[in-house]
């Protein structure tokens, strides 16, 4: 019924309707962003990691943190997964939300925000301390009408905020993220600084590990378990944070040097006879990057790639971009169901084949896909299932939703194959 009055209803009315719900929110809420400290982080891809590092940082300070990510919510020491299957809760959830934070003695909120999210006006009325931009590749092009005004919907977030700006400076997009004025302009970066009139931090003395990232920032060395070299921008931006509220390296160092794994990003999931990995990477950004990860990572016999692609109308021009880039780096290519919404799921498993060239199997049964990618790994090959992560849902036709958990799907499987009884 939503999509269909959206239809009807002229442009500026539901602009004026999002507007209007947001600022009910925030009065039913009494505002409650004023007694609180919001950190907003914005971008295409990394935004739920960098929210992660963020609040383990503010925690390790010895603040009370709050935050809201696709993966999960958090209050203190309580979380709970997002099962909303959406990233940036509605108006009256974020302000509700805010509240409860603030009631619950939490100094700080991070906040991942998305285009979609400022489109529909769900991050008007917070009062935002801190802007972060990780990076900017196409997506959600469709929906915002190209990718100018896709980066636009981010940059009101850097327009909201007045206070301080962090920036990924090797982001192609940065000089536009740079324009916006704030008191405070702090940027990061893994080349060559070149004496920007802001302060600015960089890794150097770089490795790249098959047990995870070593770095320095200045004199300090950090020691990532987490894989992948774009999990080093992640870092930084997540240490410019704390750098920018007045927390030490050393205290930056100690909390990122905890985490152990990101829910569904690079997550392995099955380490021996070959490995599994589960990614949340959809956009053809950051599957090229997972891909590089495990190629360079771990050298694999055969690489076997399953994948997806979303529908309900989601930047049908990426899909045979996904399949082309395992043509690039993929041995086995398997094909299947992700989040089809009310699009027949067949038709964007094809889209996505065709990509690949002839090359893939193609599975509508996402856990028999997952099934065979297990049945033709031999040792010394890796797997990489991507598009989900660890989301809890498979969305259909008619709003439905399928409980469903990559990684589970993968343990039960590999149970059934490698594990009979």
């Amino acid at each position: 019924m939503k999509e269909i009055l959206k239809k009807f209803i002229p442009p500026f009315l539901l602009n004026l309707y999002y507007f209007i719900l947001a600022f009910l929110g925030a009065l039913i809420y009494s505002f409650p962003s004023r007694k609180i400290k919001v950190i907003g982080v914005t971008g295409t891809n990394g935004k739920s990691t960098v929210v992660e590092m963020v609040s383990k940082i503010l925690g390790e300070a010895g603040y009370k943190v709050a935050s809201i990510s696709s993966i999960k919510f958090k209050i203190g020491d309580k979380e709970w997964l997002n099962t909303l299957k959406m990233t940036m809760p509605g108006r009256f959830k974020i302000q509700k939300f805010l509240r409860q934070a603030a009631e619950a003695n939490c100094q700080y909120l991070v906040l991942e925000v998305t285009s979609e999210g400022i489109k529909q006006h769900r991050h008007q009325f917070i009062d935002f301390a801190v802007a972060v931009f990780t990076n900017l590749t196409p997506e959600h092009i469709e929906a915002h009408g190209g990718f100018e005004r896709y980066r636009e919907a981010k940059g009101k977030l850097f327009k909201a905020t007045k206070d301080i700006h962090i920036i990924n400076l090797d982001d192609e997009n940065a000089e536009y993220f740079l324009r916006f004025p704030a008191h405070k302009k702090i940027g990061f970066t893994l080349n060559e600084m070149r004496g920007e009139p802001f302060s600015a931090i960089k890794a150097k003395n770089i490795q790249v590990l098959k047990s995870g990232l070593k770095f320095f920032v200045d004199d300090t060395e950090f020691n990532l378990k987490l894989l992948g070299e774009f999990n080093i921008y992640n870092a930084l931006a997540a240490i410019c944070v704390g750098l920018s509220q007045g927390i030490s390296l050393e205290t930056c160092k100690k909390a990122l040097e905890k985490i152990e794994v990101i829910p569904g990003r690079m997550e392995e999931a099955i380490t021996k006879p070959f490995k599994v990995f589960v990614d949340y990477a959809f956009t053809p950004n950051a599957l090229e990057k997972a891909y590089q990860t495990i190629k360079n990572n771990f050298k694999p016999k055969k690489l076997i790639c399953v994948l997806g692609a979303a529908g309900g109308g989601r930047d049908k021009w990426k899909r045979p971009i996904l399949g082309k880039l395992t043509r690039e780096y993929c041995d086995e290519v398997i094909v299947t169901n992700e989040d089809p919404y009310n699009e027949d799921p067949m038709e964007i498993i094809n889209q996505v084949a065709d990509g690949a060239g002839g090359k893939a199997k193609k599975f509508l049964d996402r856990r028999k896909a997952i099934s065979e990618a297990l049945k033709i790994a031999k040792e010394g090959d890796v797997i990489i299932i991507t598009g989900k992560g660890c989301e809890p849902w498979i969305c259909v036709t008619g709003g439905k939703k399928i409980p469903w958990d990559d990684r589970q799907v993968v343990k039960d499987e590999f149970r059934k194959i490698y594990e009979k009884v």
